[in-house]
């Protein structure tokens, strides 16, 4: 098993990539029965468009095994700092010990600082955390979000 991080062109990634959604989704999503996966591609496909999507994927002899995307911008709050906000990032069980994890994140921050992020904000799930990760990596634990479903 040799895994590779790549920066890829998510446009040109999306039917492959979107193919582990529904295993990402069962694994992770919230409010199954209420809110079913159905993502916006159009609003990333327009986003890549304007340079705004960092989209890694992590591959073992060309399958892709795991992946980071991301929305570089800058701040709504901080326009002068050039952020990057997660979107998703999954990495495939049989791949989640060892370094593959770290493989990821390293290659998706070496793109940020090659574009001029300044700042990167990460987050997982409660029910399935990456603390050590991103503990690992340096990150510091800035907020915690909460939900409350409203519908019915």
């Amino acid at each position: 098993m040799t895994v590779t991080a790549h920066v890829e062109n998510l446009t040109e990634g999306l039917q492959e990539l979107s193919q582990h959604f529904e295993k990402h989704y069962l694994e992770l999503a919230l409010n199954r029965d209420q809110v079913p996966l159905s993502p916006q591609y159009e609003v990333y496909l327009r986003r890549d468009a304007n340079g705004e999507v960092c989209y890694v994927a992590l591959r073992d002899a060309g399958n892709l095994v795991g992946y980071f995307v991301g929305f570089v911008a800058p701040g709504l709050h901080y326009s002068t700092c050039l952020t990057c906000t997660l979107d998703i990032f999954w990495v495939h069980p049989e791949y989640r010990k060892g370094r593959s994890g770290i493989i990821l994140f390293k290659a998706v921050e070496n793109e940020l600082k090659r574009r001029g992020v300044k700042r990167w904000f990460v987050g997982s799930k409660m029910h399935q955390p990456a603390d050590a990760l991103f503990e690992y990596l340096k990150f510091e634990p800035v907020e915690k979000y909460y939900s409350k479903w409203l519908g019915e």
